[in-house]
């Protein structure tokens, strides 16, 4: 099992935070982007917040959305759409999704069309 699994979605959080807000986002645009991929609504996410869920949970727990699979190109240096552990991919798709709100792509184009 990869160490990353066991992270606490709310130790990642802010960290994706303080990443989009330096380029100019918000916090409800990122919390848009991340419920659009795991289908959770905002109590849900501020539940997976205050219990410290592990990723491994987190995805667990998580509606995924069916075009996630759209999600393409590379974070970390690997092709998300190659990934075959299919938790670390929807943590990678996670890190796709905020690197493109980070880089200021329009929020129609990174929720695929939704």
């Amino acid at each position: 099992m990869h160490r990353i699994y066991s992270l606490p979605f709310a130790s990642v959080y802010p960290l994706y935070v303080t990443k989009v807000e330096k380029k100019g986002r918000t916090t409800e645009e990122l919390d848009e982007v991340i419920e659009w991929l795991t289908g959770f609504d905002d109590a849900a996410l501020a539940q997976h917040l205050d219990e410290q869920t592990t990723l491994e949970d987190f995805f667990a727990d998580a509606d995924v959305n069916p075009n996630a699979s759209l999600i393409t190109g590379v974070i970390c240096g690997m092709r998300v759409e190659e990934i075959e552990d299919p938790l670390m991919q929807k943590i990678r798709y996670m890190d796709k999704l905020v690197d493109e709100l980070a880089r200021g792509k329009a929020m129609s184009k990174i929720l695929r069309g939704a």
